[in-house]
């Protein structure tokens, strides 16, 4: 079943973010460089740098780089681990790339002076203000699609089983049960990276901390330092814990990395796997004749369940660049409705520029009604800090090894904010 969703899908909901598609495309505007100007002009080189693998953005580049055929676009991969620490270093030397992939605002690089301040560039306005976040009331990035998460499941190995998608939490540990009984492997798991286990526990608070209305301003007042997680989401997280318990995520999982828990799906020994739309495509080539869907992790009552997800990740623009002029034609460029489809072609979301429309694939119908009620959302792309996140999922790792308990791992996320505010206000 197909159905057409406007862009913005009701995304953050718990923070009134009500995403609406509205307004009408327009051209990159009335700078006729634009096009790449006179094919007599010099290639400029142009660096690219992100986190997410160039397939996810070849639909995009090849754009680009028909725009702009004066302009040499390189892009460059680095893996998340070591992107942070790569960026930093080459951004103080006063080098690094034109344009680099972030999350959220950009709140670091913003506040270390190394992004160009977007707040009146012609491009920005075009964008619903729903996507675009702020850093001291300024625009340093600009959005990407958004993206999210949810639970991939075999379709077929839940037909061979009477089995469907869960409404509750106790659904699908039975269904975790079931499974194994039948000599399946319930879930795949890459757990060797600190993400998959924060996420998950992140759906259990999203269903039972973030859902109340009294928690509606929760992650406004972590920001700023007048709440901790801690006494706030331990009830929730410890609940999650649960799925340790009754070995469903298991210390094995430490030793498998993303890509073979992917395979673990795709070629069915596991028969459910978190991800998201861009692992659709090498899902499919490992398996062509893989039949899968995704439903939301559900939580303790019987209701739609949560995806995590929100806006994605932004481009910023490096201040010191030597090509400021041509990166901020590619910002134009970004800004219009073909380098949107282009982006949503090789990595499913939704888009936050005015105007844009995205039909939702089959494989997401058991998540539409997520999607219909606004039942998307990453706590942490609010954060001003939301890097911390990492260390929020390595303690998880502790947690699953007996080395942390729930607590203390939630204290390591205070304390890492701690800090991070801190470093924010150049204490």
């Amino acid at each position: 079943m197909k159905k057409i969703v406007t862009v913005f899908l009701s995304l953050l909901m718990l923070s009134s973010l009500v995403l609406s598609g509205c307004g009408k495309s327009d051209d990159t505007g009335s700078n006729k460089n634009s096009e790449g100007g006179s094919q007599s002009e010099k290639k400029v080189k142009i660096r690219i740098m992100g986190y997410n693998k160039e397939e996810t953005r070849r639909s995009y580049l090849d754009y680009l780089k028909e725009k702009l055929p004066n302009v040499d676009i390189e892009f460059q991969f680095v893996d998340l681990k070591s992107f942070e620490n790569m960026l930093r270093t080459q951004l103080a030397a006063g080098e690094g790339p034109d344009i680099f992939e972030t999350s959220g605002s950009g709140a670091v690089y913003a506040n270390a002076g190394y992004v160009e301040d977007l707040t009146d560039a012609s491009f920005t306005s075009k964008y619903n203000d729903t996507g675009l976040m702020r850093y001291q009331s300024k625009v340093y990035t600009i959005p990407l699609q958004s993206w999210f998460e949810g639970i991939w499941y075999n379709k077929d190995i839940f037909e061979k089983y009477g089995l469907t998608p869960p409404k509750t939490w106790d659904e699908w540990m039975d269904i975790h049960d079931k499974l194994r009984q039948e000599g399946i492997k319930p879930q795949a798991m890459g757990a060797k990276s600190w993400e998959p286990m924060m996420k998950q526990s992140m759906g259990m608070l999203l269903n039972e901390f973030y859902s109340k209305p009294e928690n509606k301003d929760f992650d406004t007042a972590f920001s700023d330092g007048t709440k901790a997680v801690s006494g706030q989401w331990n009830d929730a997280v410890t609940k999650w814990t649960e799925t340790i318990q009754k070995g469903n995520i298991t210390k094995d999982m430490l030793g498998v990395d993303y890509d073979q828990a992917q395979d673990e799906f795709a070629t069915g020994k596991a028969a459910m796997w978190e991800s998201g739309p861009w692992a659709a495509e090498a899902l499919k080539q490992k398996n062509p004749n893989l039949n899968m869907g995704m439903f939301p992790i559900p939580g303790l009552t019987a209701g739609t369940g949560w995806l995590i997800g929100g806006p994605g990740s932004a481009f910023a623009v490096n201040k010191q660049s030597k090509h400021k002029d041509v990166a901020m034609q590619i910002m134009e460029l970004t800004a219009t409705q073909e380098a949107q489809q282009a982006l949503i072609k090789d990595n499913f979301g939704s888009s936050f520029l005015k105007g844009v429309e995205v039909e939702l694939p089959s494989e997401y119908a058991d998540s539409a009604a997520a999607f219909k009620e606004g039942h998307v959302y990453a706590p942490w792309i609010t954060w001003p800090f939301g890097a911390i996140a990492e260390d929020y999922g390595k303690a998880l790792q502790e947690v699953l090894t007996g080395a942390k308990k729930v607590d203390e791992a939630l204290q390591v996320l205070d304390n890492k904010a701690e800090q991070q505010r801190k470093s924010l206000k150049g204490n």
